[in-house]
């Protein structure tokens, strides 16, 4: 699915590949720091400085931060990443190479059942969390002059929206917050689409691929 959002040039598998595997390495720091932080009580969701503490620092900035770490290490730089799009298209890579590895943490540790929810929730969070941050990113990339300001707010968006949704189905004091848990993913969801569409309707390869199907069209008839 993440290969066909890019319409206009498509990314070639093996960057997409390795890329996807770095995603599957930065799950391992986030989760040793998350389980230090349990020693410590920390993850502790009854006392609500901790939760905020825990949702927005340890959970939310340190996944945003190592996902973040990967996507400039390698995609970023590279001559293929040519278009805003593709921000958005290796930093999805990234978020489910992360999603692969926490899901399997997840399952081991309570159940294959786990999967199943969190394929529509974690999963598609994740997701959101990517499209925001890699569609500032790709900006970054083709605006050097605030280049750092847009990885920035890229980077501070996608910790805002994940730690949100954190809370929502952490917290324990109302059971009915929970289910803003899934408002985050809805409305975040239209959002991110939106930001998808931004990225397609401004790609510079765009007017290059119309132009080749009206040449084509043009030589079919003649």
């Amino acid at each position: 699915m993440i290969y066909f959002l890019d319409r206009h040039e498509k990314e070639g598998p093996k960057p997409l590949l390795i890329t996807f595997g770095l995603g599957m390495l930065s799950a391992l720091p986030a989760v040793g720091i998350q389980m230090l932080a349990a020693k410590t009580g920390l993850d502790s969701s009854a006392n609500f400085g901790f939760l905020l503490i825990y949702v927005f620092i340890v959970v939310a900035f340190s996944e945003e931060l190592v996902k973040m770490g990967m996507l400039l290490a390698y995609p970023y730089p590279r001559p293929f990443f040519n278009e805003p799009m593709d921000g958005i298209v290796y930093s999805l890579m990234v978020g489910m190479g992360f999603a692969v590895v926490e899901n399997i943490i997840y399952a081991y540790n309570y159940g294959i059942d786990t999967i199943i929810v969190r394929a529509f929730t974690a999963v598609p969070a994740h997701a959101i969390f990517a499209v925001f941050m890699g569609y500032f990113v790709g900006l970054a990339k083709f605006n050097t002059t605030n280049k750092w300001k847009l990885i920035g707010f890229g980077f501070t968006l996608a910790v805002l929206i994940h730690g949100i949704y954190d809370f929502f189905i952490l917290q324990q004091y109302y059971d009915w917050l929970m289910g803003f848990g899934l408002v985050t993913i809805i409305i975040g969801s239209y959002l991110a689409w939106l930001l998808i569409k931004d990225h397609r309707a401004n790609s510079p390869f765009k007017v290059t691929v119309e132009t080749e199907r009206v040449a084509g069209k043009e030589g079919e008839d003649l």
